[in-house]
């Protein structure tokens, strides 16, 4: 699918000036300053669409896992809950896809980050098939749903307030202005915006990104301002950096890029199994079941989006063995595959962040040299490139996550060989047909 570009309107031709000289066109402040106000309102409500779904997953969170089987008399963390909760998700999911109008849209193993405009009536059902599986563990992060949902109501709205205005336009600033609310910055949509394929434009980059940047901004202080979301991690002193530290850095994103590639292989033939039972309601009810297994096997920390418990991984790394690392490891990269195959609304991003942190963790405890503050950034890096196919966004992550300027240049190094082992391959995502989708 071909997404929104990643700029407003372009400018107007003005009429041909004396001759075969150029056209005479508005000064670029008259066409930047009229998108200032439409930026803003798309990125403020953009974060609240994003904060009002992650208050209402978080809410029934505390019931399933909490107010529930106490209630019962029976542990939260026990295995059969586990197993018991996330088929419930796949049973309500499913009957959400089955009786709807519209069901939840498309197949989500078929959408990406930023995608072309839903029908508005699709996404009750969508964003409530999201808040269903965020709260009851599915391995999948809020950022496609939301970000669909944000595009599709900033494209509706927009046409009705401003119709000469493109609707590529308004779903370029809903785009913008979620992935800034969901990262806490306009740097992470910035760079997401110019991997974004886009029709030839004359104008400077700054002038084509000046009003999803508006939005980007504002969607990250809202976000900030309310919730102070934050992916930086503690991972502790990090030595003088060495020559060798470049060839580690190179190694481990070139590896975990690998592993992550392993998982994208592996969503054709899972999407192929799970929707031959052709009825979304048996469908997702066998992907909660062994989610729901998986979880019981991986324990509750393989289980949700992943930003919290990455949290609680790097808190204690001497708590996990190189062999229970790797447990983790394996479980969340199968839920993940298995999440995004079966019907469940959710995003890659966050639990592929989740998988890095784990596998990074990995490589530390099996080769002690190399500090965490280097494994972990590095395979965040290798992992996201895999799954996401676009090398800003994953070193922006990685650099995040590191929270050490320091890193970026090793980081920067450590791409380049994972590149080569991800370009030209399957995105993590599927096409219409069930065949896997590449980079148009």
């Amino acid at each position: 699918m071909t997404p929104p570009p990643p700029d407003g309107p372009p400018p107007p031709p003005g009429p041909a000036a004396s001759g075969d000289g150029p056209p005479h066109r508005p000064a670029p402040v008259r066409l930047l300053l009229p998108l200032v106000l439409p930026a803003l309102l798309v990125g403020v409500a953009s974060s609240l669409v994003l904060l009002a779904v992650t208050w209402l997953a978080d809410s029934l969170e505390h019931v399933m896992w909490s107010a529930l089987p106490g209630a019962l008399g029976v542990g939260g963390d026990a295995g059969w809950w586990t197993v018991a909760v996330l088929t419930a998700a796949g049973l309500a999911v499913g009957l959400l896809v089955w009786r709807l109008p519209g069901g939840t849209g498309p197949d989500p193993a078929t959408r990406g980050l930023v995608d072309p405009p839903l029908p508005a009536g699709v996404l009750p059902g969508m964003l409530a098939a999201a808040v269903i599986g965020l709260a009851c563990g599915v391995s999948l992060g809020p950022e496609n749903p939301v970000t669909s949902a944000n595009i599709a109501l900033a494209v509706a709205l927009g046409a009705r307030a401003l119709p000469r205005v493109p609707g590529a336009a308004w779903g370029a600033l809903a785009a913008a202005g979620t992935v800034g609310a969901m990262f806490g910055t306009p740097v992470a949509a910035a760079l997401l915006l110019t991997e974004v394929p886009a029709p030839p434009d004359p104008r400077p980059l700054w002038d084509r990104l000046f009003a999803p940047l508006v939005a980007a901004g504002a969607g990250a202080l809202t976000t900030v301002l309310v919730a102070a979301p934050t992916f930086e991690l503690d991972l502790g002193p990090r030595p003088d950096l060495r020559p060798v530290d470049g060839l580690w850095a190179m190694a481990i994103a070139a590896v975990c890029a690998l592993v992550g590639l392993a998982a994208v292989r592996l969503l054709p033939y899972t999407h192929r199994l799970f929707h031959a039972l052709r009825h979304p309601v048996p469908m997702l009810v066998c992907g909660g079941l062994v989610l729901g297994l998986l979880g019981a096997l991986g324990g509750r920390i393989t289980l949700f989006k992943g930003s919290e418990q990455m949290r609680e991984l790097v808190a204690d790394p001497a708590a996990y063995s190189a062999a229970g690392l790797a447990l983790i490891v394996a479980v969340k990269l199968v839920a993940l595959v298995v999440a995004a195959s079966c019907g469940f609304q959710g995003g890659r991003i966050f639990p592929a962040v989740f998988v890095g942190v784990a596998l990074g963790m990995l490589v530390h405890a099996l080769a002690g040299s190399a500090p965490l503050a280097l494994t972990v950034p590095s395979a965040v890096l290798g992992v996201l490139l895999a799954t996401t196919r676009q090398g800003w966004l994953s070193l922006f992550m990685a650099a995040v996550v590191s929270s050490d300027i320091a890193m970026l240049p090793l980081l920067c190094l450590a791409v380049l060989p994972a590149w080569l082992l991800v370009t030209g391959r399957p995105l993590m995502q599927l096409r219409p047909d069930g065949r896997p989708a590449r980079m148009s």
